[in-house]
């Protein structure tokens, strides 16, 4: 359940992008910042996030997601200009390294190396039908009263999951359970192996492409296709459904094949699909190919969090996925202002090839690194 909570938001700003020109009369570049400078100061909190892993309780970590979440939201609900609108999400976006860096941690520890796989798989399904259910619902209000309604509606929820949280006592102990005597930045130099930095390089590449489509769909959408905004949130919404079977079959398939296998599959297929997006005319045949892109694009984030568990150390593990969140932060805080200069050179049609060519380099990159199954 939390998960949901804090996948939510996640798309819904990105989805707004078209709305945010119009109301606060913004270029593209400029509209950009609502999902680069969130991005920025959440990589900023991924290190800090890992370092209190390993000193506070699963429980108090997982309330203090809650409580800037959802307080967040309300700020954005009420934002009366853009820069506000910006400090809100920033805001909400420090959510995310506080729950996924202790959760991920906790679950890694829990379920053990051979469980890991499949545990993965069912936590990022509960993230993407959070995704899904918070662009659905931005659909509906955006059709209705108002988008900002959005954000007032799923801050109540997750305020009161957050006290609730504070009351189950099997969450009141520390992420790392591994012993040792290793806390604090000394466990870097074990956490970063020639394997892990490969693997580094490797994903980076590969958000790269899935950050450039996430962030300019429905502005693609909108601008040449010239679907409504409420259509465009609402066939963007479909995406993150789609990724609740990506998921579970990059879960599933990494429990077969093992993580590496299973993210170069995913990571393949993702590419092969993208290739279609610009070329298909027709709008359901670009549907078909958007939520074909999406199963498998969703397929890749089970396999990663598996990797980085099989790859590291177990005590420390808070600051393994610390330096990981980190390192995708960083690419996706500065992939929607790269992309938005690179549309100004070319056309919006351009993200498609763009974010390809980015998921073949990572690819080849992460043949590379060895990784147990």
């Amino acid at each position: 359940m939390t998960h949901m909570f804090v996948e939510v938001y996640y798309l819904t700003q990105v989805a707004l992008i078209p709305a945010f020109i119009r109301e606060f009369n913004l270029s593209l570049l400029e509209t950009s910042l609502v999902a680069t400078v969130p991005s920025f100061l959440q990589l900023l909190a991924n290190l800090p996030s890992g370092f209190l892993t390993e000193r506070l309780t699963t429980r108090q970590l997982l309330f203090a997601s809650m409580m800037a979440e959802g307080l967040s939201a309300f700020l954005v609900s009420r934002a009366a200009n853009f820069w506000f609108l910006v400090l809100g999400v920033s805001a909400m976006r420090l959510c995310s390294p506080i729950y996924h860096i202790s959760g991920l941690s906790r679950i890694s520890h829990i379920v053990g190396r051979e469980g890991v796989s499949r545990s993965m798989g069912f936590h990022n399904a509960l993230g993407n039908f959070g995704s899904a259910i918070g662009l659905i619902s931005l659909s509906a209000f955006q059709s209705t009263i108002g988008w900002r309604w959005t954000y007032a509606f799923w801050a109540f929820p997750i305020l009161a999951w957050g006290f609730f949280l504070l009351r189950i006592e099997e969450l009141g102990t520390r992420t790392q359970d591994g012993g040792g005597n290793m806390t604090g930045l000394s466990s870097l130099p074990s956490v970063l192996t020639k394997a892990f930095i490969v693997f580094l390089i490797a994903i980076g590449f590969n958000v790269v492409g899935l950050t450039g489509v996430q962030t300019y769909m429905t502005t693609y959408l909108v601008e040449v296709r010239g679907i409504p905004d409420s259509m465009a949130s609402l066939i963007f919404g479909l995406g993150p459904f789609i990724g609740i079977m990506g998921s579970l079959n990059g879960g599933y398939i990494g429990e077969k094949v093992g993580p590496k296998g299973a993210l170069s599959l995913a990571i393949l297929c993702s590419a092969v699909s993208i290739s279609s997006l610009a070329l298909l005319a027709p709008l359901y045949l670009l549907m078909i190919a958007y939520l074909v892109y999406m199963f498998f694009s969703s397929s890749v984030w089970s396999p990663m969090n598996s990797i980085v568990a099989n790859i590291t150390p177990e005590v420390g593990r808070g600051f393994s996925y610390s330096v990981y969140f980190l390192t995708e932060g960083i690419v996706v805080s500065i992939t929607p202002t790269i992309m938005a200069a690179s549309i100004g050179l070319a056309e919006i049609w351009f993200i498609f090839p763009f974010s390809m060519i980015f998921m073949v380099i990572g690819l080849i990159v992460l043949q590379i690194v060895s990784c147990p199954r």
